[in-house]
């Protein structure tokens, strides 16, 4: 048992390390050396040995969060069964994410890992195959989010869910240094950081539809 323990919480160490180090130097510029050097180990192999490749610590990261993330959004999503309200589906999106940063205190890296890794294109597809894993919540949220903007074209709603995923990621991530570096945020609290991200993409939601040439 001492050893499972011991191996749990290596692993653990390592995870945060290089959560921590990404989100603050990005991807490329960080080796399993540093990473095992800042999670308090001797061994410059302690990463290949217990993860792999660069791309399974990525995955690693990625699904630790992503569980307790869906968790929420599922509990959320099951108070809100067959409304069309879009603000309803839209704080389903925004919540769950800001929660689970509140959660993780203070100062926390996820934010800023999650932009670091979508801003590459191999590593950003290991971020959306992690979402992908919670289908069926995200084919029900997906299902809500259409009834509630009756239509909307499907180009159209392709790109303002790009454009939510991005204003909801760097919002974060302003507010995730501001705090890391003692700087002043634009709203005092996680909660409130949502009730603003959800009303601007309410908006952008809602926008007209100008027709296409």
């Amino acid at each position: 048992m001492r050893r499972d323990e011991q191996v749990n919480a290596t692993r653990e160490a390592l995870l945060a390390a290089a959560e921590r180090l990404f989100a603050e130097r990005g991807v490329h510029a960080v080796g399993n050396r540093q990473i095992s050097e800042a999670a308090g180990q001797g061994n410059n192999a302690a990463v290949s040995y217990h993860f792999g490749t660069k791309a399974d610590l990525i995955r690693a990261i990625a699904r630790k969060h992503a569980g307790q993330i869906e968790r929420l959004r599922e509990r959320m999503m099951t108070g809100i069964a067959g409304s069309t309200d879009v603000r309803d589906w839209v704080s389903c999106l925004v919540r769950p994410y800001t929660e689970h940063l509140e959660s993780l205190g203070s100062p926390t890296w996820y934010a800023r890992f999650t932009a670091q890794v979508m801003a590459d294109p191999a590593f950003g597809a290991i971020m959306i195959d992690e979402a992908l894993t919670a289908a069926p919540i995200l084919r029900l949220f997906q299902d809500g989010l259409t009834r509630s903007l009756p239509g909307l074209p499907a180009e159209l709603y392709s790109e303002r869910v790009a454009m939510a995923r991005h204003l909801v990621v760097q919002m974060c991530v302003e507010r995730e240094r501001a705090l890391a570096e003692n700087l002043p945020t634009f709203r005092p609290t996680w909660h409130d950081t949502a009730g603003g991200l959800i009303e601007a993409i309410v908006a952008m939601w809602q926008a007209p539809v100008t027709p296409r040439p």
